[in-house]
Formats: structure tokens, sequence, C-alpha cells
């Protein structure tokens, strides 16, 4: 799931190296955090949330088919 986020912002964003996902990993919980550029960020959550809505989306249906809760948050 990790390697998806980063894949994911990676082709994003404009500076792909910046771009780092940390994963905490509790009981039950994945929470990944995704870490890019300042003036990337826009690009990551998109008009009106819809990209990072759509990666949400994508990383919560992946950890629900493992039977695990799965929860992307942008961090700078």
């Amino acid at each position: 799931m990790q390697d998806l986020v980063e894949y994911l912002a990676r082709r994003l964003v404009d500076n792909p190296d910046e771009v780092r996902v940390d994963a905490q990993a509790g009981e039950d919980t994945l929470r990944l955090r995704l870490s890019v550029a300042p003036e990337d960020v826009g690009k990551v959550i998109g008009k009106q949330g819809r990209i990072i809505r759509a990666m949400r989306t994508v990383v919560r249906s992946g950890g629900a088919r493992r039977g695990q809760r799965v929860m992307l948050e942008i961090v700078e």
C-alpha cells in the first residue's frame, strides 16, 4: 500500500525526489503519512480535493481486502 501511494504521488508532483510515505501500523489500522514539497501540496490535493479523495478511496479499498483500516494523510 505504501509503495502504491508513493508511486501515485511521484507521478503528480514536480519534485518526485521529495515524496516520502511513512507507515505506522496499529492492531488493525495502517496510517500512511504522505510528505511532499510545499509547492506540490496543491497538486496532490487537486481541485476541490478530488485527487487526494481518489487516492484515499484506493487505499481504503485495498486495506478492506486485507481486513485492515487504512488512513492516508498529507503532512508537510
